[in-house]
């Protein structure tokens, strides 16, 4: 009899990616698996969750708005008829599908999606992503069977008994990737003879980071550097098409980066947001990279993420609100020191957990 598997959550990337790496391990141990996601309609996991492949069911959900306007109260006072059709369409789905186990990475519909699943006598298992976990990991905590976590010190937010630590799960091709591979710069149409800067704030973009590069492209064409500069689709819509048009052989611009292996094996500096996802893929890759935490993560999360990489001096830190005028400057020492450049490389793998799709999939199964 197959076994059937329901993984649930998105919203960002950082939800959406470990999901994709758990269904491919699934997948790889066991091919005869069935695996259905739901997402939440309006995010971006249903697009990307078949464009690897996988079927996706999506509910009409959202989270608390903070928005004090007339519209973002509006919204508030109907959320709980979301919520209650969101549970209908997650018990019908379930029933239909009838899982075997149901996954939570967190993100809005992963809350009524394990929920029903409990309801309905699914066994359920989270995988937390962050030192701070979200909201809808929290809630769904006391049912658990396992909680899967990549930071210790969670015992303050989840049942001590049921954590166990995993790290964050990485995509095989970047666990695999090649470093400085020639297809990788054919791809983006990059010469491998010159130093290659990858700049990526998160799926879902980074303001802070799209307009530091704006305002710099002339820099790294002065000093023969290549940009690899991914925008979210959210800012490359709404982007200066002169902006566009100065791309060069040195300049390339993406809306989305899907073979970030690719990118990856091309970079010689790296410059990123500090979610968990983001540094788990990092350390793995060992390129030297200058963080930029998102300020209004949960609890700021994203600070204590990269303090603990720049103390050990596997990365630099640059608050957002100092980017502007510390981002380039930092960026173009880097360049220019080799010798920091290897030791920051070598520092960063040591944080590297590459077993952890195994560990999670092993607590999987004995769910």
């Amino acid at each position: 009899m197959k076994q059937r598997y329901l993984i649930s959550g998105g919203g960002t990337g950082g939800h959406i990616f470990p999901a994709l790496a758990i269904a491919k391990k699934i997948k790889k141990e066991n091919p005869d698996a069935d695996i259905l996601f739901i997402g939440a309609s309006d995010k971006m996991e249903m697009k990307r969750v078949p464009e690897a492949g996988f079927p996706i069911e999506g509910l009409k959900i959202y989270g608390i708005s903070r928005d004090f306007s007339i519209k973002g109260i509006w919204k508030n006072v109907k959320l709980p008829f979301v919520l209650m059709g969101a549970m209908r369409k997650a018990r019908k789905i379930i029933r239909n599908f009838k899982p075997d186990i149901a996954i939570g990475v967190g993100g809005f519909a992963s809350g009524p999606a394990l929920k029903a699943a409990d309801q309905l006598g699914v066994p359920t298992l989270l995988q937390e992503q962050n030192s701070y976990p979200g909201v809808t990991n929290k809630m769904l905590a006391p049912k658990a069977k396992r909680i899967c976590v990549a930071y210790e010190g969670l015992e303050k937010f989840f049942p001590a008994d049921k954590i166990v630590l995993t790290g964050n799960p990485i995509r095989e091709e970047i666990l695999n990737l090649k470093r400085k591979d020639p297809k990788a710069y054919e791809f983006f149409g990059f010469s491998p003879e010159k130093k290659t800067v990858l700049v990526v704030g998160g799926s879902l973009g980074a303001r802070t980071l799209n307009e530091t590069m704006a305002e710099h492209l002339d820099e790294f064409r002065n000093a023969d550097i290549q940009l690899l500069w991914q925008t979210g689709e959210l800012y490359y819509k709404n982007i200066d098409s002169k902006l566009l048009a100065e791309q060069d052989e040195h300049i390339r611009i993406m809306p989305f980066i899907r073979n970030m292996n690719d990118a990856y094996s091309m970079a010689d500096i790296i410059v990123s947001r500090a979610g968990a996802l983001a540094i788990a893929e990092l350390a793995v890759v060992g390129v030297p990279t200058i963080l930029v935490p998102f300020p209004y993560a949960a609890e700021d999360h994203q600070t204590y993420n990269a303090k603990a990489l720049s103390s050990r001096g596997a990365a630099v830190l640059i608050p957002d609100s100092q980017a502007k005028a510390e981002l380039m400057p930092a960026l173009m020492d880097l360049v220019k020191d080799p010798e920091r450049c290897a030791h920051m490389g070598e520092v960063l793998r040591t944080f590297a957990q590459p077993d952890a799709i195994d560990k999670i999939y092993s607590y999987i199964e004995q769910v």
